[in-house]
């Protein structure tokens, strides 16, 4: 089975611990992920600016380990992004910001992404609200 999963919670709310649950019990049960895509203020969770207390779980760090570990394509909305001051390298030259705070496992890109996900998935998820 192909799943497309959508986050739009936020790197401290529950629901970005149990979508990383979810997706990690979907690739162990030999199913696919097609497309993750963060929307909303889950875009934070691809910044790499967050620091978590030491005695805290980091979920960005576990987020990015997970999708680089299984070569995931994992989209952030752009839109979303931007208002929330999450950018790559070629945004932050287009905006004339002076640094990039995410790069690689996350890509970029339009919430038509998402739409695409949704046409090749057979089973849709999302988390939060």
């Amino acid at each position: 089975m192909n799943f497309a999963i959508a986050l739009l919670a936020g790197p401290q709310d529950p629901a970005a611990r149990s979508a990383l649950n979810f997706a990690r019990a979907v690739v162990d049960a030999g199913h696919e992920i097609n497309r993750l895509f963060f929307y909303r203020d889950a875009v934070h969770i691809a910044s790499n600016l967050g620091v978590q207390p030491q005695d805290e779980n980091d979920i960005t760090h576990e987020w990015r380990q997970f999708i680089t570990e299984h070569k995931l394509d994992a989209v952030v909305c752009i839109a979303a992004a931007l208002r929330r001051g999450v950018l790559n390298e070629e945004e932050a030259q287009r905006w004339d910001r002076h640094a990039a705070n995410t790069g690689t496992p996350w890509d970029l890109s339009g919430l038509g992404q998402w739409v695409d996900a949704l046409q090749s998935a057979d089973r849709a998820v999302s988390f939060g609200s």
